[in-house]
């Protein structure tokens, strides 16, 4: 009997866009592995600024990278990104660190080293990963590539709310302003600036939900996977 390929998912996109939430819960409708690259440079951005580096300091960062120690553990459909054995999930969500997980990805020694790591974890197909340059760079040949945007309002608002539940509250004036400097660091930088692949699916999300961009979605996939599932 033949065993499908099970489909590889990659999810593009600016910073507030929604795309990790619809990444995450797609995959585990479809009983697919969720790969968070974006984690993984926020966790150097940790690392980072845990050593009291500056952001901008591209000489002590390569120097630090050899101790920076990033495991993914497989959880159902899910992962815990661990930073030298720690569980940093509820750290690297931070305003500092969403700066300095940017900062940090334009060093190219950085994307060198976390390359290789987010390739292995998509060769045996059956994940979604989301990211910057998931589409473009880590697996131009996955099987369904999306670039999930919207407005730099609509994305500042959807932060707004989000910091505003979970107790941690800033002015929108500033959360705006942060996402306008990510999206100029990302579009800007010299390695795998932010922009669609030329067969990625655009999809702008200002007039939909959570749920609306989720269904969406997983339409996509089932359609995806039913036209291109081969053998493994």
């Amino acid at each position: 009997m033949e065993k499908k390929r099970r489909i590889r998912v990659a999810i593009d996109g600016p910073g507030g866009a929604g795309k990790s939430s619809v990444a995450r819960e797609v995959a585990k409708r479809r009983g697919l592995i969720y790969v968070d690259t974006g984690a993984m440079y926020r966790a150097v951005g940790l690392f980072v600024a845990r050593r009291g580096i500056a952001s901008d300091d591209a000489e002590a960062i390569i120097e630090c990278l050899p101790e920076i120690d990033i495991a993914f553990i497989p959880d159902g459909d899910r992962g815990v990104m661990t930073l030298c054995g720690e569980d940093v999930g509820g750290q690297i969500r931070t305003p500092e660190a969403s700066l300095y997980a940017s900062a940090v990805s334009q060093i190219p020694e950085v994307r060198e080293a976390l390359l290789d790591m987010q390739r292995k974890f998509a060769s045996g197909g059956g994940v979604v990963m989301d990211g910057r340059d998931i589409g473009t760079v880590i697996i131009p040949d996955a099987e369904l590539k999306l670039f999930i945007t919207a407005s730099p309002e609509v994305r500042a608002k959807r932060r707004f709310l989000e910091l505003e539940e979970k107790g941690t509250p800033q002015p929108y004036e500033e959360v705006l302003a942060d996402i306008i400097k990510r999206d100029k660091n990302d579009s800007e930088r010299a390695i795998a600036p932010l922009r669609p692949a030329e067969d990625s699916i655009v999809f702008v999300n200002d007039e939909y939900d959570l749920e609306q961009t989720i269904c969406y979605v997983l339409g996509l996939i089932d359609a995806t996977d039913h036209i291109y599932g081969r053998k493994s």
